[in-house]
């Protein structure tokens, strides 16, 4: 049988990597070994570089890190422009063909380039603003990182297209792996900074090598494919979304330095990274792994639904009790891990746990937009939320740190509903479902928090950091527990995910 003419044109088509017909026979399966995998390698790369910044914290001095600092902020900037959201755009689309891909990756590849070519234009301006020569030659090798990101961006999207998170996670393990190994071979060799500097181009170059190996697709040549306009306009909301949302949640922090200095920035700053740990850790790779099944169900909407429900169930049954422990033991955890002169952080953690209690929960708006092809509205919801925090900023920062800390917090509670109800406008999700899931969770860890409150104050008040700290952990585990047990259908409940986490042990 003769094979299509486009494969005899470009050997190197794998139709494999478009189709997706294939995943939805054991998705679930596909899913929960994929966040498995997902979370896994998040939990190993987290800890590989904790260590490795202590480490390089006793090689290097603090100037090293202040230097490299400067650069960030810009080049954290630049990177919202990296992908175009095209990768999402190849997750999301139902179907999708060589060509398709193909024009996209050179895209991806095109405005590499261009940006890199931006970042080195304005190195001097980089360094004349700050005032330090030694930034020039920094940021025009940091900006070349963006080449290998352009290379990777479509490889790493048809990896998550067919869901081969494994795949993914040892790329990522063995490129920060490698990139500590460049780094602590480059400081002790006496490099100072530069070590941080090949340290970030390791890993970017490990990762692109990686991913072409783990991907055997090549890109053919670039065309005028069809539906490319689509495709376009799709990342281009994802693109606007992801800059309105960057300029909003920034806002604070230049604000607080500007009006109340380094300390009181440096205490919101502390509190909000502590803040968004848990949260960060459980929603960034289950959200890697929901929005490429969710787009593959996108045209079922029982599939759908049930999915959601559980995908929403299972990162708030986690990430709920871990922010409301957080809140009950934030004084120890803060005093064993930071020490006593980073207790003014605690008031402010305590008066923005509104918000990360929610934000374990709202970040499935956007699985729901992007799923279902809704980007537009992504977008317009990115503005709309943008304004509403500036305005608490400007009006909350003549209070410090600890009245944008509360006014943040709170705010989350009045508006999540109504922008979830936005979000569930014309599709077939409905707030009364979003509650019946996220009800047992919440009522759990609020009363288990309320519970441990009345324990710290009364029983276990004058014990040490430590010893608090783990029996406050023990009873808050054992009240979370017998609460959802003592709900309507928590037994059953429970042993549903439980039977849930077990499909990581089986393979298709």
């Amino acid at each position: 049988m003769l094979k299509p003419i486009e494969e005899k044109i470009n050997p190197k088509v794998d139709n494999d990597f478009f189709c997706t017909d294939n995943l939805k026979s054991n998705l679930k399966g596909r899913s929960v070994r994929g966040g498995a995998a997902t979370v896994g390698a998040q939990g190993i790369k987290f800890f590989l570089q904790t260590g490795t910044t202590l480490a390089l914290a006793r090689l290097l001095v603090p100037e090293d890190f202040g230097l490299i600092g400067m650069v960030t902020v810009i080049i954290n900037f630049v990177q919202l422009f990296k992908d175009l959201g095209l990768s999402t755009a190849t997750i999301q689309k139902q179907q999708i063909n060589q060509e398709q891909v193909s024009t996209l990756f050179w895209i991806n590849l095109a405005v590499s380039f261009v940006i890199t070519a931006i970042v080195i234009l304005l190195s001097p301006v980089i360094a004349w603003f700050y005032q330090e020569q030694r930034l020039r030659a920094i940021t025009c090798v940091l900006g070349t990182i963006f080449v290998f990101g352009g290379l990777t961006v479509q490889h790493q999207a048809l990896l998550k297209r067919q869901m081969h998170f494994g795949s993914l996670a040892k790329v990522e393990i063995a490129s920060v792996f490698f990139s500590v190994i460049v780094a602590l071979s480059a400081a002790s060799l006496g490099l100072g900074y530069w070590s941080l500097v090949l340290m970030q181009l390791a890993q970017a170059s490990a990762n692109a090598i990686g991913v072409w190996i783990a991907c055997s697709w090549r890109p053919g040549l670039p065309t005028k494919a069809n539906d490319i306009a689509s495709l376009l306009a799709f990342g281009g909301n994802v693109i606007g979304y992801r800059i309105a949302n960057y300029f909003s949640r920034n806002l604070d922090n230049i604000l607080l330095g500007q009006y109340w200095g380094a300390q009181q920035l440096g205490l919101y700053a502390m509190a909000y990274k502590l803040l968004l740990l848990p949260v960060e850790q459980i929603n960034a790779p289950i959200t890697s792994v929901a929005l490429p099944a969710l787009s593959r169900l996108q045209n079922e909407p029982s599939n759908y639904k049930n999915y959601y429900h559980k995908a929403l169930l299972l990162i708030t049954s986690v990430g709920m009790p871990l922010v409301a422990f957080m809140f009950v033991a934030i004084d120890k955890i803060v005093l064993i891990t930071l020490g006593e002169k980073w207790l003014d952080a605690v008031p402010i953690f305590q008066y923005l746990m509104p918000a990360a209690f929610i934000g374990t929960f709202n970040v499935v708006g956007g699985w729901v937009l992007i799923s279902l092809n809704r980007a537009n509205r992504l977008f317009k919801l990115g503005v709309a939320t943008s304004i509403v925090n500036i305005i608490i900023f400007l009006v909350s920062i003549r209070w410090g740190a600890i009245g944008v800390a509360a006014a943040y917090g709170f705010s989350r509670i009045i508006i999540v509903f109504p922008v979830l109800k936005y979000t569930y406008r014309g599709t077939f999700l409905s707030l009364k479902e979003l509650f019946t899931t996220l009800y047992r969770p919440m009522l759990a860890s609020i009363g288990s928090m309320l519970i441990s409150i009345v324990i710290n104050q009364y029983f276990i008040s004058n014990l040490n950091a430590f010893l608090g700290l783990m029996i406050n952990f023990v009873l808050y585990t054992i009240f979370y527990l017998l609460i959802w047990i003592i709900l309507p259908d928590g037994k059953s409940t429970l042993k549903d995910l439980w039977t849930t986490t077990k499909l990581i042990a089986y393979k298709k």
